[in-house]
């Protein structure tokens, strides 16, 4: 299972990166991993308000439906178009090319979230 250092996350397996002030949000490996093959993915449109907690995307396995949920509450300022048409890039690249969104918001309010060994213990 791969945990990237220099990124932080969430007890729902979402990983956050702060890039020029604003929050780029995916899915863990561990998380992909659980789900299966991914088939479909519905996120927000860009200008959606999103409240840290709640759930701002789906995805659709093979095994289950999940949620995906914000890590700071804030405005979708960006979406990955690719993933409407290559889902099952979450499977191969989920640290890279499968991010979500990228959210606008303080990111101060980060801080309560794991560091790649707190996750990788939080995982066991």
């Amino acid at each position: 299972m791969q945990i990237p250092k220099g990124l932080r996350y969430s007890e729902n397996h979402e990983w956050v990166a702060v890039e020029d002030g604003m929050v780029k949000v995916g899915i863990t490996d561990y998380a992909q991993d659980a789900l299966g093959d991914v088939v479909f993915v519905e996120l927000p449109d860009v200008g959606t308000a999103v409240t840290a907690g709640e759930s701002f995307a789906e995805i659709e396995s093979t095994k289950s439906v999940a949620d995906v949920y914000a890590p700071i509450t804030g405005t979708v300022a960006a979406v990955n178009e690719q993933l409407a048409d290559e889902p099952e890039i979450i499977n191969s690249d989920p640290y890279g090319s499968a991010w979500f969104v990228v959210i606008d918001g303080d990111p101060s309010a980060l801080d309560d979230l794991m560091d790649a060994a707190a996750y990788a213990e939080f995982c066991e």
